[in-house]
């Protein structure tokens, strides 16, 4: 596939739709499973974000390989896309998580349809805390991880320019 857009490389586009989505799905996700209300307003909305943020991680990953071999290879460009192949289990996690919480508590606790029919109070409280420590825990490693990579790649554009 060409990875070129009117003679420029796509990757820089499409990085800039990685680091708006990836941090809004972990936002939304995070906000669903610890605030009822926003879980409420953003409903189907949450899984849908995090799953364009894990559609566009990989194609933003192979632009970048495809840019990668299109310049000159230095230590700060190959460190680049090594740590840029971290968010792939990063955007995963954060689609699972985003899914099985609306999922949970769309279905399982308060009015949901199966509520109280499938766990009691007490095993649906410890799924409900285990889902939000996992959903807090993946939200904030994915804005890391965006920040890493975001640094990286800076550096690798910007080091022998600036420096």
């Amino acid at each position: 596939m060409e990875w070129i857009v009117d003679g420029l490389p796509i990757h820089p586009l499409l990085v800039h739709f990685v680091v708006i989505v990836v941090p809004l799905a972990a936002l939304c996700a995070v906000l669903s499973v610890l605030w009822p209300a926003a879980r409420h307003r953003l409903g189907i909305v949450t899984p849908l974000v995090a799953l364009a943020a894990l559609i566009a991680v990989p194609i933003t990953a192979e632009a970048g390989e495809a840019l990668e071999e299109q310049i000159a290879e230095t230590s700060l460009s190959e460190a680049h896309t090594e740590i840029g192949g971290d968010l792939l289990p990063w955007a995963i996690a954060l689609f699972a998580l985003a899914a099985l919480q609306w999922g949970w508590f769309r279905f399982f606790t308060g009015d949901g349809r199966w509520a109280g029919r499938v766990t009691s109070a007490t095993v649906s409280r410890v799924i409900s805390i285990v889902l939000i420590v996992a959903v807090v825990a993946v939200g904030i490693g994915s804005v890391v991880e965006i920040v890493l990579i975001g640094e990286s790649g800076a550096r690798a554009v910007w080091d022998s320019r600036l420096g």
